[in-house]
């Protein structure tokens, strides 16, 4: 008789109940509908900051043009090869268009579809789009 209780008291002692597990099935559920869309928003916020930043680098890369050459470069996409001074980052497409002495530089990120950041020459800001990277 004493066999039986010595191997019921090992089965008993070392899992987990099913209310339990559903409980922590529940709280990483909660999280998940908390996290999920800090991280979208995240990101959405780095994909802003680097058009923002390769805008701000190809102004400052049409300056330096300018003070060699008396004139601001068009170029679609800019690169290093077409803007020396400016490389973009990977993702992001800068266009440049120069008329006189003011420009206008466009650029948009690969993730983010068809939503356009605008730098301009005269106010030296960046406007952005109604909905960014949505």
């Amino acid at each position: 008789m004493r066999m039986p209780n010595r191997l019921r008291s090992r089965a008993q002692g070392g899992g987990f109940t099913l209310v339990e597990l559903l409980v922590v099935i529940a709280i990483i559920g909660i999280l998940a509908t908390i996290a999920i869309p800090q991280f979208a928003a995240y990101r959405r916020r780095g994909y802003e900051t680097q058009v923002r930043a390769d805008l701000k680098n190809a102004a400052v890369a049409q300056e330096s043009y300018f003070a060699d050459s008396q004139a601001y470069k068009n170029c679609a996409p800019c690169n290093f090869a077409a803007l020396p001074g400016f490389n973009p980052t990977p993702a992001v497409t800068v266009t440049a268009t120069a008329v006189g002495q003011i420009f206008t530089l466009t650029g948009s990120h690969s993730r983010c579809g068809a939503d356009l950041w605008t730098y301009n020459s005269v106010t030296g800001t960046v406007s952005l789009p109604p909905t960014p990277c949505e």
